[in-house]
């Protein structure tokens, strides 16, 4: 069988690549053919691994972190063309929510284990205005941080995240948002809005800690607006769920969400998504995935 390997040679700071030798290698030992796409950049990415699907590869395997699997799932995503996940990046999200291991060789392993043996399994995506994504869709402070951490330079890795976070906590605003879940709409001043098709986001807090891939539904966490205060004292609960225990957090679930708010961009993945207003579905069973633990 043939694969094609997307190896981003960024993520991880440079982790993804350095591992990809050992990770060609379990594959090929396994008895794959693995390619690698020579894609350095996220939209070069998409654009081969689309080309791979068409012209009838056996997989998509993204060595990196959930940019790289985001980049993967634009091709992969509503075909029958199994995705495997090969952790290496500094947020490894999907992986995490996929049961994938965390060790890449051992990954890579049980992704060609499954190909060959022929076992599959399906999982929700969500999409929104035709963009793809796996784990967590997010507007508000969250998207202003994500947005405001790609444009700084300088620290790099999990601090720049966390400079980003003290930069927009200084200019906290509440967030004007319309939000339509399955035809029900409310307005609402929130500090953030979460859409997850799966649990974690942003490195493995729980943000929507009981979302189910397998369920047909995009669970929603809403952070209504509140000082900066509660949301510093808030923020640390992220990582083991129980902020939705906080009155100021309530959790929805729906098929179809609809966000809008002037001057806000979302972000899923990682990776910006839309500008709002935009519509948001769950496509049910929409990604075929090996490699993980069920």
């Amino acid at each position: 069988m043939d694969v094609a390997v997307l190896v981003s040679p960024a993520a991880g700071r440079g982790r993804a690549r350095s591992r990809a030798t050992a990770v060609l290698a379990a594959l090929r030992d396994a008895g794959l053919t693995a390619r690698v796409l020579p894609a350095t950049t996220g939209s070069e990415a998409e654009a081969q691994a689309a080309r791979a699907v068409a012209e009838g590869i056996g997989a998509v395997v993204a060595v990196g972190g959930d940019g790289t699997a985001h980049a993967a799932l634009q091709a992969v995503a509503g075909t029958a063309v199994p995705l495997a996940v090969v952790p290496a990046g500094t947020g490894n999200d999907l992986a995490l929510a996929l049961g994938v291991h965390d060790d890449p060789v051992a990954a890579a392993r049980a992704a060609a284990a499954d190909l060959l043996g022929g076992r599959t399994r399906q999982v929700d995506a969500g999409r929104t205005d035709g963009r793809w994504w796996a784990t967590v869709l997010c507007c508000g402070f969250d998207s202003a941080v994500t947005d405001r951490a790609n444009r700084l330079r300088w620290p790099r890795g999990r601090r720049r995240y966390d400079v980003a976070v003290l930069l927009e906590l200084a200019r906290l605003r509440p967030y004007q948002v319309t939000l339509t879940l399955d035809g029900e709409t409310r307005s609402l001043a929130a500090t953030m809005v979460a859409v997850g098709n799966t649990p974690w986001y942003g490195g493995g807090l729980r943000i929507c800690p009981d979302a189910d891939p397998g369920d047909g539904l995009l669970d929603v966490t809403v952070v209504e607006a509140g000082s900066r205060f509660e949301l510093i004292r808030t923020k640390p609960r992220l990582a083991d769920g129980t902020h939705v225990q906080h009155p100021s957090v309530s959790v929805h679930r729906a098929a179809r969400v609809e966000l809008s708010c002037d001057g806000v961009t979302t972000y899923a993945d990682g990776e910006p998504v839309a500008p709002l207003p935009a519509v948001t579905e769950c496509v049910p069973g929409a990604l075929t995935v090996v490699g993980t633990r069920s």
